[in-house]
């Protein structure tokens, strides 16, 4: 694929479609921080102890547990505003409310004197805000055609990404002038973007056909058809598990290499000032960038081929860590290590989310790609625990070579599928 190739398949980030999707995806991202880093800095700023902050963490379970209630999107039709808006809309712009006003009230508690209330609101605010986001996955997967998965991956993440800045660095900020209060309310303030884009968007086709009421259903039949339904039709698959153990491997490398990698700039003496900077500021910038070059990538190459060139990419990037070990906290090369690893990871993340988004059924859009990106959460976050350990056993050099091996299994697999011309992805997604 020639270079003059490759800027002209930017042009699919013209689709006003991308602009919606960016948009929705800064909603999706705006209430993270706000039940995470900027609520323990709130936290700490009131004297609430370390044990107690730390606690506080648990407040993020339904990211990891949205699968459980997916199926309720999928099989259900908001009465009033699903007359009205469509499935996905109405699901979106209720659980887009439901925020704003969870946010409002989390930042008029207490939690010095009052630490159950403000943890209670704040996982309000991650429940409500873990459903927006099965919503518009659904939403995205749907809208979309197979070859744009990878564009509308990168639009999400970039606004994700500004969302998340938002309510991390924009939410300190206003709290440093005007108090936690105000800037949690500026915050519910800024949900109205993500409304906004909710009332301008289009229902899905798939989506809409989908939800168009057949016959009364017994008590019986719903459990079958929404919740047993979407993993027997992902089960009748070919190739289901091999499907399963690539999803859990494909960021293998990059999770072991992450959980590490600040021990390892404080170990060999950087800065918290440079750390913060090259790896938060620049970081960002390189991933969104990679991002966009992942979504042209799945365009022009297809998802599996797109696959397997940022799988390689994300597994040199991880050598670049072994060299950064030999060379020692020296700042430009520091750059060019969390240049490569950003760049590549969000090259890795667009096609990823891409293929996720494939494998799903338009008939279970909310539940199967919930359980997906769930099991790939999980898997990481299991897979890299051992990341620790590791790094005690060995120097740091040989730490990042292993953790660049630990990308070969999802590599392995992945040639499999292209050997094999092997796909078990969905026919409605293509």
């Amino acid at each position: 694929m020639s270079v003059a190739r490759m800027f002209a398949g930017f042009a699919v980030y013209r689709d006003p479609r991308m602009a919606l999707i960016a948009v929705l995806g800064f909603a999706s991202g705006l209430p993270l921080a706000l039940t995470l880093s900027t609520l323990s800095a709130w936290l700490a700023k009131d004297g609430v102890s370390r044990t107690a902050i730390g606690l506080f963490a648990l407040v993020g379970l339904p990211y990891a547990l949205k699968f459980l209630w997916s199926p309720l999107i999928d099989g259900l039709r908001l009465p009033w505003l699903g007359a009205r808006l469509g499935r996905r809309r109405s699901w979106m712009l209720a659980a887009q409310i439901l925020v704003a006003i969870a946010i409002a009230a989390l930042g008029f508690t207490d939690p010095a004197r009052a630490p159950w209330v403000t943890a209670g609101l704040a996982l309000a605010v991650a429940f409500m805000s873990a459903t927006q986001d099965i919503v518009i996955d659904a939403w995205r997967v749907e809208i979309l055609r197979a070859r744009e998965q990878g564009a509308g991956a990168a639009a999400v993440q970039l606004g994700y990404r500004v969302g998340m800045l938002a309510s991390g660095a924009g939410a300190l900020y206003v709290a440093d002038a005007f108090g936690f209060a105000a800037a949690y309310a500026v915050m519910a303030v800024g949900m109205a973007i993500g409304m906004a884009a909710t009332l301008i968007a289009r229902e899905p086709k798939p989506a809409a056909l989908a939800a168009a009421p057949s016959r009364r259903r017994s008590a019986g039949e719903w459990p079958r058809d929404h919740v047993v339904a979407p993993f027997a039709d992902f089960l009748r698959r070919p190739g289901w598990a091999s499907v399963l153990l690539f999803i859990i491997l494909y960021k293998f490398g990059d999770a072991i290499a992450g959980v590490m990698s600040n021990p390892f700039f404080i170990s060999i003496g950087f800065s918290l000032t440079a750390i913060a900077f090259i790896t938060k500021v620049f970081g960002i910038a390189a991933t969104l960038v990679g991002a966009l070059a992942g979504g042209v990538l799945v365009a022009r190459a297809g998802i599996f081929r797109a696959l397997l060139y940022c799988g390689v990419l994300q597994l040199l990037s991880n050598l670049m860590f072994a060299v950064q070990a030999v060379v020692g906290a020296d700042a430009w090369m520091l750059t060019a290590t969390i240049a490569a690893e950003n760049f590549s990871g969000g090259m890795g993340t667009a096609a990823f989310v891409a293929y996720l988004s494939r494998l799903c059924s338009f008939a279970f859009t909310a539940t199967q790609y919930a359980l997906f990106s769930s099991l790939a959460a999980v898997g990481r976050t299991v897979l890299s625990s051992g990341g620790g350990w590791l790094a005690d056993k060995l120097d740091w050099a040989w730490f990042f070579v292993v953790s660049a091996a630990c990308a070969l299994p999802g590599l392995i697999v992945l040639l499999w599928f292209l050997r094999r011309d092997f796909d078990a992805t969905s026919e409605d997604a293509s």
